[in-house]
């Protein structure tokens, strides 16, 4: 079986000796040359867009030579760059908006909550057969998108304090008019028809605007995992990669099965986002089976029980098992994060995320056993995908 997969990552420019935010990603891009790496809303983020890929292994190996080539970029500079949802020492400039048509729109349009828009996010795309089908797959996938969220969550601190979230950025995020939870359509062209509807209200521009948690591309046929704070590690990426994966191809399966539909009731997801980004892996989550209060190393694993099967069809069992373990030990990054700011200051906090980013996690946030993907000695996957995990211990 082979779905294809692709990533785009968002990443803050800092200069390398504060660890503070600046407007240098006009200077990173100059450095960088191809469409890979374009410019963000805000002039201090960048972002790459992926191939796409139908192994884990190969996608592991493009983002970290995107992320080298980056950190090079940047280095020459005198700046560095991070991955995640939000970077300690950011500071609010209105006009620091990146010199596009667009982008100065948006800004004139939605003022302050554009000016704070100093997040960076990690967004997935999978293959889907169709527009139709990716409409009407939102619904079974959902519910599971908050564990995703809890997954990847980086970004406690904003404007130089701990916000008591553990994806802060998922806290800016939702103030955009059509940021969060999707609701439930019977297909393409009720989606369509309700993207119109806000359209003609004057809330948003264009189709572009829709910034749903998940949400059908315009421009390919895949659907869009948007959730996501970006992750200082690639290894949490790819994880993420491996189970949105898996939840589209269990939930594709799913409508041929007899009574498959979804209920409509997704009211409680608004509150089992926000509980994700308050928590991170660290508390307890909203069940997406139970809807009740539980461990998240309960709810992840979970998760990756029912979505076994997918996993083993696509070939990636033995990767996302051996990185959802690694994950559920290390804790989110905003958990080691926090660890290394009360034990070293915020300033060391940033220099442990732009290890993290770069791959140096031996510099990185404290000890842990740390699996790095190595080639696969054997055979593939059934869909020709090969990724095989050792265990490094460092500092422990």
């Amino acid at each position: 079986m082979t779905v294809r997969v692709g990533v785009e990552e968002e990443f803050h420019v800092l200069d390398a000796e504060n660890g503070r935010l600046v407007p240098g990603a006009g200077a990173v891009l100059g450095r960088l040359p191809g469409p890979e790496f374009k410019a963000e809303l805000q002039r201090s983020a960048v972002e790459w867009n992926s191939p796409v890929h139908s192994a884990l292994d190969s996608l592991h190996t493009d983002l970290s030579g995107a992320r080298r080539r980056l950190d090079e970029a940047a280095t020459g500079l005198g700046l560095a760059v991070v991955a995640a949802g939000t970077v300690p020492f950011a500071r609010v400039t209105p006009g620091d908006a990146t010199p596009d048509f667009r982008y100065r729109a948006l800004v004139d349009e939605y003022r302050k909550v554009a000016d704070e828009q100093l997040v960076c996010s990690a967004q997935v795309h999978v293959d889907v057969p169709d527009r139709d089908t990716a409409v009407r797959i939102m619904c079974a996938v959902s519910p599971w998108l908050p564990p995703l969220l809890a997954l990847s969550a980086s970004s406690p601190f904003w404007l130089g304090s701990d916000t008591g979230y553990a994806s802060w950025r998922t806290m800016l995020w939702q103030r955009w008019p059509t940021a969060g939870p999707v609701g439930c359509f019977g297909g393409a062209a009720e989606y369509d028809a309700a993207v119109e509807d806000l359209i003609r209200s004057g809330v948003i521009k264009d189709p572009g605007m829709v910034y749903y948690d998940l949400r059908p591309s315009e421009h390919q046929r895949t659907l869009e995992l948007r959730i996501c704070d970006a992750c200082p590690r690639v290894e949490t990426v790819v994880l993420i990669a491996g189970l949105f994966r898996a939840l589209v191809e269990d939930a594709r399966a799913g409508l041929e099965r007899p009574g498959a539909g979804c209920d409509g009731r997704h009211e409680w997801l608004r509150a089992a986002v926000w509980r994700a980004a308050q928590a991170g892996l660290e508390g307890t989550l909203v069940d997406p089976v139970t809807r009740a209060a539980t461990p998240a190393p309960e709810v992840v694993h979970t998760m990756v029980r029912r979505l076994r099967p997918a996993l083993e069809a696509l070939g990636d069992w033995d990767t996302v098992r051996t990185l959802t373990e690694e994950a559920l030990a290390r804790g989110s990054a905003a958990h080691r994060l926090r660890q290394v700011a009360e034990r070293e200051g915020l300033l060391a906090c940033v220099k442990a995320a732009v290890a993290d980013t770069r791959g140096d996690h031996g510099q990185g946030t404290g000890p842990g056993a740390v699996r790095r993907p190595v080639a696969a000695a054997g055979g593939a996957g059934p869909a020709g995908t090969s990724a095989a995990y050792s265990v490094e211990s460092i500092g422990g």
